[in-house]
This record gives C-alpha cells, structure tokens and sequence, in this order.
C-alpha cells in the first residue's frame, strides 16, 4: 500500500487498439514512481470515439483491476485521455483591464483574460476541453510570458482553445465512470504525449508532435515553450492493417501478422524506391549526413516468398515480403502528405526546426521514421516516455507516449493547484478558483 503521505496519479489511456492504466506515486521529491500498470484489448471504440459504451466499460474494468492487483491498492479517479476525429482546435484573444490602482498585474487579472479568450463562441454540441494560453500583450508590447508582476494598464493573451464533440465526451466519461472511476480531467491524447516524449528544448525551438494511434493520427505544433495548433488526422495503424487485408484478402488478423513481422515502410522494392534516390551521392541524405538504413530481414530479402492465409475454404497463397511492404509504403507515404498538408494549413510550415517526433504505436513501425524524413524533408525522431522509475522499464515504447504522458500532465496539474492554494493561503487574491488558476501555472510559456 502507498504511504499515507504520498500521492496516487492515475493516468487512464482508452485507446482504439488497447486500453492502459497506470498508477503513479508521487515522492517527496516530486518525482512520479510507476507501482501498478494495467493493459487490455480495447473494444467499443472506432477512431477514438465511444460507439459501444458496455464493451468499452468491460475494457477499462479490466484494465484497471489489473493495475490495482499489482500497486495492491484502490483507485478512485483518475486522468483520462481523449482522441478522436470529433476533437476540433480554434485560437482566440482575451483582453480585460488591469484591476489595480497601481497597475501591477495580478493572477487574478490573468484568470479573467484567459475567461475573456474562453467567452468565443462555440457550438452547443461541443465542449471546451483546454484553455491555453500562448502568449500576452500588455499595452501593446507582445512577446511577453508571464506578465504577473508586470504594471500596465491593458492585458491581453492569445490562447489555444480545444474542443471536442459533447456526445462523445459524455459517453467516455459515462463509461468511465461505470466502473467507479471519476474523471479528474479530460485530457487531450497528444498534450499528454508530449510531456513524455518532447524536451523544453524543442519545445521552445519548434517541433511537432505526431501521434500515430490505431484509429487516428493526432498533431501538436509546439513553439516557444507552448502549444500553438492541434489536429487530427482520419487515418492510423489500423488503416495499414486494412490495406494489406484487402489488397491480399486475407483475414484482419493475419493482416496484422504480416505488418508486424513484415512491415517495412521505406521498401518498395530491390535497388529502388525512396532509398536509391534518398541516399544517392548528392541526395537529400547524403546532405544531410544519414547513413544507409538499417539492414532488417525485410530488407535483406524483399523477394522471399510469404504463405498468407486465406478466409475460410479459400487456399493458402504466397505473396513476396516486397509486396507487403508496398502496401504498407503506399498507405505511409498518404499518411505522410497528410501531415505535410495540415502543418503548411496550420501557418507554421517552416516554423518547426526540431522537426518531427512521432510516437504512438505505429511509430515503431520499421523505416517508417527514415521514409517520414525524406517525404516531409525535415528532421525526423521516434519519441519514448521517459522521466519516471518504478515499473517504467516495460513503458519505454511509444506506444504508452500517452499513458505515462496522462499521469506526468496529473502531476502538473497537481503541483500547479497546490501552488494556487498556497498563494491563496498568502493571500493571493485569487479569486476565480482552482481551474482557471491551474491553466495558468501549467501552460505559461
């Protein structure tokens, strides 16, 4: 059992391919210790969405038993992640009128700039789910971080608003709580991901965050130090799965055999596709230093005949490894443009020096990171959590990017409310209660 002083942060993944729990201990020195960590097969989800809530509830039951059995405890809330084709992001402006006489800027003056952003109109059928602000402006200077403090006479922030679909919140919350589970916080997937997987560093220099899940590929564009454009994209690792059961009409498991054991993103074929042009003497990588890709099995012997099964009463066949993977590449190279697409609608195409991280679990995928990198022409990276001890050896995949990302965001969440309550105890002044102040102290950049 954890001692009485210490601090439980659960972190609840309700993905469309798994569903994964993890309990977190908080330290005395603040530090996160992973005691109980619970997996199940998700079901009752398509793209992220909730499409049967009884099935979805039996999975993150079991999920969750599993992960009290091993921390040998009870969990009573927990931060739940949220993904899906209905989560929608817009930028908005707050400005208010600084209260003071003596025109320093306060916390309280801050709350109310970042209510003023929230006031934009949003549909009835969505649900705001972060307020984030990105910068301030104090009588017309910009640029600024933080401006409590400061003295003017007129602040404004510019936020980042994110939204998601009412029905499809509710009835992840509902299934949620079913088991008897609260919700601490609905937290969208991939600004949970990137407290796991990116550095301040890149953060502040530029980077977007590319979570592949099973159902969606989820986008978050970072720059100085803070999040400034969301989206998600309708296609992820299932679609590859699709792809080759179809093109090789063979059942969705075996399909799923085949990218697993198989699967090579950047090979389409023997001595051509992306690697005879990318690596040739004056190519993109050959500028760019990289060295030949690493020789798996796959690229070894792409013409080494597979025997795939088939459905029931039809007969096995034999399809080359070179056939899989052109599948796989085709289906790799649209998700690619895809990205591509929306960082240039989002404005900031050429803003992101860092590059690309991709996480999730399609992101382990063989060659899929080296073919990223010639398509999208920028610096390419798999991120993996890191920052936590404990169990936290069987999470280093990207694959739990989000998970461990849920419980570092509840750890955030929780220092920055205990530091509300204290400035309140200090008289702060504080006035507008727990949520505005901790947007505040979480997401200044």
């Amino acid at each position: 059992m954890a001692a009485k002083n210490e601090k439980l942060i659960v972190g609840l993944d309700v993905g469309s391919s798994k569903v994964c729990v993890i309990i977190g201990e908080v330290g005395r020195d603040n530090h996160i210790k992973i005691i109980g960590v619970g997996q199940s097969a998700s079901r009752g989800l398509s793209r992220g969405v909730v499409v049967n809530i009884e099935e979805t509830t039996l999975a993150i039951a079991s999920a969750i038993e599993q992960a009290e059995r091993q921390a040998n405890l009870k969990i009573g809330s927990a931060f739940v992640g949220v993904a899906g084709a209905h989560i929608s992001s817009i930028n908005s402006r707050g400005v208010v009128a600084v209260s003071r006489v003596d025109r320093d800027i306060t916390h309280e003056d801050v709350g109310r700039a970042i209510e003023s952003a929230r006031s934009v109109a949003i549909p009835s059928q969505r649900e705001v789910l972060h307020v984030i602000p990105r910068t301030f402006v104090i009588d017309g200077q910009d640029g600024v971080r933080d401006p409590v403090g400061m003295s003017g006479y007129r602040l404004e922030v510019e936020t980042h608003i994110v939204t998601g679909g009412v029905s499809s919140l509710n009835n992840l919350f509902k299934a949620v709580q079913r088991v008897g589970i609260e919700v601490d916080e609905l937290v969208l997937e991939p600004l949970a991901a990137s407290e796991a997987v990116l550095s301040d560093a890149e953060k502040r220099l530029g980077v977007a965050l590319v979570d592949i899940g099973a159902g969606t590929t989820d986008i978050a564009i970072y720059m100085d130090g803070t999040i400034w454009h969301t989206a998600v994209l309708p296609v992820g690792g299932s679609h590859f799965t699709n792809d080759i059961a179809i093109v090789l009409r063979t059942p969705p498991e075996v399909a799923e055999r085949l990218k697993l054991k198989y699967g090579d993103a950047s090979l389409v074929g023997p001595n051509k596709g992306y690697y005879a042009d990318y690596y040739r003497p004056g190519g993109i990588g050959a500028k760019l230093n990289r060295t030949e890709p690493e020789q798996t099995e796959a690229t070894e012997r792409p013409d080494e005949m597979i025997m795939v099964e088939s459905f029931e009463g039809q007969p096995t066949q034999q399809v080359s490894r070179n056939m899989v993977n052109e599948i796989i590449h085709s289906r790799a190279k649209q998700l690619f443009e895809m990205v591509q697409g929306e960082i240039k609608k989002s404005g900031y195409d050429g803003m992101i020096p860092a590059g690309l991280v991709f996480t999730g679990g399609t992101a382990g995928m063989t060659g899929l990171s080296d073919a990223a990198a010639h398509v999208l022409r920028m610096p390419v990276r798999v991120g993996v959590p890191r920052g936590l001890s404990g169990l936290s050896d069987s999470l280093g995949a990207p694959t739990y990017a989000a998970s461990v990302g849920l419980v570092l965001w509840g750890l955030k969440k929780t220092l920055g409310d205990e530091l509300l309550l204290e400035s309140r105890r200090g008289g702060g002044g504080l006035t507008l209660g727990r949520k505005v102040g901790g947007w505040f102290r979480n997401f200044l950049p």
